[in-house]
């Protein structure tokens, strides 16, 4: 009996070990994954930055194909051209549009509170107006400023953001066979082929977007200078100029963009300001319901709930920058669920076919 109690004994103190080495493990694996997570957000804005400098690379790297494919130069000259030129147009543009536009600000800025105050004026009036007026002179402003304030901080400031990110795309196109391939080392040997895709139809969603976002900036900036031109609002230069880089963030912000314009056509009437918010509204719409699609036809379809609540949740953890990106990291997401999961899914399929004479 002794030894039968002994053997139990054993058994039992065995069983102690191995649930208290499984409690560790667990321990162990949830603290390597807090870790890891807050490795990963201390860092995500260095990874947007990252994907931002991919993106720039990838039109350095279409407009140097464009370049090679009319000229049949080499590809280390048509590159140097892309970039070179790149810097060199968007350089002679500033210098040419600088001074009349730095007019253009000078004037905005005289006139831009003397515009709030006769759009406060106009608030007042009505009761709905009063009330905004109410929620705005509250410690809500305070509340929006702070909001506005964390929203534009980046990792190192915005000077110091851009020159990382122009440094990244010029290393990324200078030789961008030695990331793809690093990246394709860490795969194993039987799923290379895989990754070879997968990235190529990331490259390819993220020249379609990138064709169709420039295309829509050129478009939005053009239309709405002739419309405000012709409208005599004043400053619609700069009000075109904005309303065009805005229109890197999808949804937002070219409601972001009206309102300066709507507030500068206020002070001359209220049925310019309704025309010019028209305008607004119907150029933003030509451009995204009609030019952007057949751009981007190629690129992955992109659910708009989804695109919205991606914006909302990059805008949270990253700012401006989260923002403009949600929408590329969201496709390089769908990307990588449709390639790694969804065909994986489809392909253990199996259809059973019944035997002749079965239900």
């Amino acid at each position: 009996m002794a030894l039968n109690s002994d053997k139990y004994t054993g058994k039992t103190t065995q069983k102690e070990l191995t649930y208290i080495q499984k409690v560790w493990q667990t321990v162990a694996v949830v603290a390597l994954l807090v870790v890891v997570i807050l490795i990963a957000r201390v860092a995500f804005n260095v990874l947007l930055m990252v994907l931002a400098g991919v993106l720039i690379s990838v039109y350095f790297h279409g407009l140097g194909d464009m370049i090679q494919r009319k000229t049949l130069w080499r590809r280390r000259i048509c590159m140097i051209i892309s970039i070179g030129g790149t810097f060199v147009l968007l350089g002679v543009l500033f210098w040419f549009m600088g001074s009349k536009i730095s007019n253009q600000v000078a004037v905005l800025s005289d006139t831009l509170p003397h515009t709030i105050s006769n759009a406060k004026l106009k608030l007042a009036e009505t009761p709905i107006g009063r009330k905004i007026l109410e929620y705005l002179a509250d410690d809500n402003s305070d509340a929006l400023m702070t909001t506005a304030k964390s929203f534009f901080n980046t990792s190192f400031g915005v000077l110091g953001d851009i020159y990382i990110i122009l440094f990244l795309a010029i290393f990324f196109t200078s030789n961008p066979n030695l990331y793809k391939d690093g990246m394709i080392k860490l795969v194993p040997e039987s799923r290379k082929p895989l990754a070879h895709q997968v990235i190529d139809r990331i490259s390819f969603a993220l020249k379609g977007w990138l064709k169709g976002m420039m295309l829509s900036m050129v478009l939005v900036f053009i239309l709405l200078s002739i419309g405000l031109g012709i409208m005599s609002i004043p400053v619609a230069l700069v009000l075109a100029l904005l309303t065009g880089l805005l229109k890197l963030i999808p949804n937002f912000g070219s409601l972001a963009a009206m309102i300066p314009g709507v507030l500068l056509a206020l002070t001359i009437s209220t049925n310019t300001a309704i025309v010019v918010a028209l305008m607004y509204m119907v150029t933003q719409t030509i451009v995204s319901n009609i030019v952007t699609p057949i751009i981007q036809n190629k690129m992955i379809n992109l659910p708009p709930a989804l695109t919205i609540l991606a914006q909302v949740l990059m805008g949270t953890l990253s700012g401006v920058l989260g923002i403009i990106l949600a929408v590329p990291l969201l496709a390089i997401v769908m990307i990588l669920v449709d390639e790694l999961y969804v065909k994986k899914i489809t392909d253990l399929d199996i259809v059973i076919v019944p035997e002749r004479g079965q239900p």
